[in-house]
């Protein structure tokens, strides 16, 4: 019997964690026992794709970099990458403003639900949490992103995957110091970085091996702690436009993939599906960037010297699907609670969104520290934030699960289009975790 492929096996996980989810909420002692004993094991599992996450971008960028020979070439990868990245934020704020102005999703909302949604979450931990992180993001000065950027201890750096940024600058200036001291001077160091490297791309292959049961406990965890289900049900409409231009912007990417880069849309969305699925399923692209850049290398063709850069800085700059949703969210909450918004504030609205996407972390919950920002940046009384996003925070953490697929979909589409720019994208060359397997077995086995 033919194995089924990783995302098919994941895929089957997360519908039995979901129908496992459902079952244990009608049961008294369900939550408790979900809670206790299944959603640990995803737990450790997202702890695992973290733990290699610093290591193999340290790894695969002194790699890539160190392997491209003229540092001019770096340049004009990291000028295009950011570039798209603009760009392709830009759209996604866009295509947001443009839907939730359409469909105006707000005036369904009742003051009764107000009411309802202000008493259950106005002061909860995570809104509270949220306002506070944003003030403060709010009092550092203009620069603070760069300052944030450039580490005064690099092993520091890389023991908080929050401090993503720090590590790639920390890299970069490695990479590009081996470069300068010529090839002969650098080969001991690069040599140990090939081997870190295959070695960490061999621990993403033994973790993936036990994705489906992961996703399974993640997704169960995430049922039995949802909501209040007629909470949800008010919110349909609002989660409806994020969720449609969601989808719209995974049809943009595989329409720039098509026109750019000539390959099968489809085929690529099959080829990065197990990375959009863990990325629903632990809503952090930090997460899944291990797999990401696996999928991307080997199941796409893009070069390491390529990959290796485009990807870590998207997980931690790229934002597209976070964005949209702070588009969409900031012009509901405005709609709901009668705060009436001009052609200025929306383009203000593109602006704030863009620039908190660069600084925002790639972890669960960052895109509604975002939206306190963009918010004040369009003049919001400040006395109703908290009620702001109480009335969107029932319906958070699963439209995060789905606005971080599409983070994770926009890395790997940018991923392309700049390999495909400066010719770095070939044939992929899939790995499976037991390639060298015969080479550590006794002769006798």
């Amino acid at each position: 019997m033919k194995k089924l492929e990783l995302h098919w096996q994941i895929l089957i996980g997360m519908l039995l964690g979901i129908l496992f989810g459902f079952a244990m909420t009608q049961i008294s002692w369900g939550k408790e026992f979900v809670n206790d004993w299944i959603q640990p094991l995803g737990t450790i599992f997202v702890k695992l794709l973290k733990l290699i996450a610093i290591p193999l971008i340290l790894a695969s960028l002194v790699k890539g970099i160190s392997d491209l020979k003229d540092i001019s070439k770096f340049r004009n990868i990291g000028l295009r990458t950011i570039g798209i990245y603009i760009v392709t934020t830009v759209v996604a704020i866009t295509i947001g403003l443009l839907l939730v102005n359409a469909m105006n999703p707000g005036s369904g909302i009742s003051e009764e639900t107000v009411t309802k949604l202000t008493d259950t979450y106005g002061n909860d931990a995570g809104v509270t949490s949220k306002l506070e992180e944003a003030s403060r993001q709010k009092d550092s000065g203009p620069l603070q992103f760069l300052e944030d950027m450039v580490p005064d201890n690099a092993l520091a750096a890389m023991t908080d995957n929050a401090l993503m940024l720090q590590v790639i600058f920390f890299t970069i200036f490695l990479g590009i110091s081996m470069l300068l001291i010529g090839e002969e001077k650098a080969k001991p160091l690069k040599n140990f970085f090939d081997s870190l490297n295959d070695v960490v791309l061999k621990m993403v292959d033994l973790i993936m091996l036990t994705a489906p049961y992961a996703v399974f406990a993640l997704l169960a965890g995430v049922v039995v702690s949802s909501s209040d289900p007629e909470l949800l049900l008010a919110l349909l409409k609002y989660a409806g436009v994020v969720l449609l231009g969601l989808a719209l912007m995974i049809v943009f990417y595989s329409t720039v993939v098509a026109l750019v880069t000539k390959k099968n849309p489809f085929w690529f969305l099959k080829e990065i599906s197990p990375a959009q699925l863990l990325a629903f399923s632990t809503s952090s692209s930090a997460a899944t960037l291990p797999v990401t850049m696996e999928r991307v290398e080997e199941h796409i063709g893009v070069h390491k010297e390529v990959s290796s850069f485009v990807l870590p800085v998207g997980a931690t700059i790229n934002m597209d699907g976070t964005s949209l949703y702070q588009g969409v969210a900031a012009v509901f909450i405005s709609q709901a609670l009668g705060f009436d918004l001009t052609f200025g504030n929306q383009l203000t609205i593109v602006l704030t969104a863009l620039l908190a996407s660069i600084g925002s972390a790639a972890v669960p919950g960052a895109g509604m520290v975002m939206l306190v920002i963009v918010l004040e940046s369009i003049g919001f009384p400040a006395d109703k934030l908290a009620i702001g996003l109480a009335l969107i925070f029932a319906v958070d953490r699963p439209l995060d699960m789905c606005r971080t697929v599409v983070n994770v979909t926009g890395d790997a589409t940018v991923s392309m289009l700049v390999a495909k720019s400066v010719g770095k994208l070939g044939d992929p060359h899939v790995e499976e975790w037991d390639d060298h397997l015969d080479e550590v077995k006794g002769k006798d086995s």
